[in-house]
């Protein structure tokens, strides 16, 4: 038999869990650094950007890959996306209709925090 310690304790835990819909933004915040914060441009998938610096991708289950060409520097990485771990908290808390939901919005898929070009 569950006590009612055990069912409260599991009540406040499920309160604070939130399914990666809500907890993740549809974009992803990467940063991005340069040895000596040396400054170079460069393009995400086509999306121009400008490092060291923050730049913002749209998550979704696909690989990015970020190119860097300026003066003495060609420099091509590539991101891979993974499952964030708030999309694990719903499948267990909400089953598979918060964890659908979180697949179709795209919002279950994390990339790198950091990425460091080396230039």
């Amino acid at each position: 038999m569950i006590g009612k310690k055990t069912l409260l304790s599991l009540g406040v835990s499920f309160a604070f869990v939130g399914c990666a819909s809500i907890m993740n933004d549809p974009e992803q915040k990467i940063n991005i650094t340069t040895p000596g914060n040396k400054a170079v441009a460069g393009n995400i998938n086509g999306v121009a950007f400008t490092a060291p610096g923050i730049v913002s991708v749209k998550r979704e289950n696909a690989p990015k890959v970020i190119n860097v060409e300026t003066a003495g520097c060609t420099k091509q990485t590539n991101m891979t996306a993974e499952i964030d771990t708030n999309f694990w908290w719903n499948f267990l808390s909400g089953g598979p209709f918060g964890s659908s939901t979180d697949y179709g919005t795209g919002r279950m898929w994390k990339y790198q925090d950091n990425i460091a070009i080396a230039c």
